[in-house]
């Protein structure tokens, strides 16, 4: 075995020995003894209790006199993906409808610092589209979805300060000037529209999409080919994509009326 191989091989071989510890847990059995561990994964006695050591240091899982449970830092971790995975599977039926009123490819968008990733889709039944798909990974300062984070997270637009706004077609906003006068108008009218800033031949309309507390969870909005979908269009389909939007925020326990008032109160 070469050094490379002798290397690479370790780490696989700990994570592997690990997952089967983390495996020993489950909502039947949420805190086994040490011993059961090591009965259970069949590792030696001295390996399985350095790993749980460390994991319990690390804070993998937690220990309570003879017993572990999963750590809270595990769960901290994990909390994030379980919360897209949930604000995906109420969006969804949203956006068919949506998808299946208009006939465009609509999506629904996350922020991670200055990207945003579609989480959940319904593509369009044409035969000309191009192609969303959930995992993708777009930049917030092109396309509609972006301004809408921009407009409506406070943090979004300060990920942006200082950065260089890289140019993908002539249609790209380049300076934060241009940004903030396209993120007005989205404030201004609960939605924006976007032709040709990502691709040329690809334009898109979003709108917000707010959780419980109030805060922004996402945007949602169609994507389309320009050949099929025109400015002139945006009277018409702005509105609907922006009711689609309140749908998905009532449908993650949205209250526009407290909002209102947790926003006065906070405010003063």
């Amino acid at each position: 075995m070469t050094a490379e191989n002798s290397s690479g091989a370790a780490p696989i071989l700990v994570l592997h020995k690990v997952t089967e510890i983390l495996n020993c847990f489950s909502i039947e059995a949420p805190d086994p003894t040490l011993q059961q561990i090591i009965r259970k994964t069949g590792l030696p006695s001295s390996t399985c209790q350095r790993l749980v050591q460390n994991m319990v240091r690390e804070g993998f899982l937690d220990r309570d006199g003879d017993r572990y449970r999963i750590g809270i830092g595990l769960v901290r971790w994990a909390a994030p993906g379980t919360v897209g995975l949930d604000v995906a599977r109420l969006v969804k039926p949203i956006l068919q409808q949506l998808r299946d009123e208009t006939g465009e490819s609509a999506c629904f968008y996350v922020r991670d610092g200055a990207f945003r990733t579609i989480v959940a889709v319904a593509e369009t039944r044409h035969v000309v589209m191009r192609p969303f798909m959930v995992g993708q990974v777009m930049p917030i300062h092109a396309g509609a979805p972006g301004k809408i984070f921009l407009a409506f997270d406070p943090e979004a637009r300060k990920v942006l300060e200082g950065s260089e706004l890289p140019a993908f077609t002539n249609f790209t906003p380049s300076t934060l000037a241009q940004l903030d006068a396209q993120i007005e108008e989205a404030r201004a009218q609960g939605y924006f529209a976007a032709f040709g800033e990502r691709h040329e031949d690809v334009g898109s309309i979003s709108a917000p999409v707010f959780d419980h507390k109030g805060n922004l969870a996402g945007a949602l909005g169609l994507g389309f080919p320009t050949q099929r979908v025109r400015p002139a269009d945006v009277q018409r389909l702005g509105p609907r994509v922006a009711q689609a939007a309140y749908e998905a925020s009532t449908a993650l326990g949205y209250d526009a009326h407290a909002a209102a008032l947790e926003h006065a109160r906070r405010t003063k």
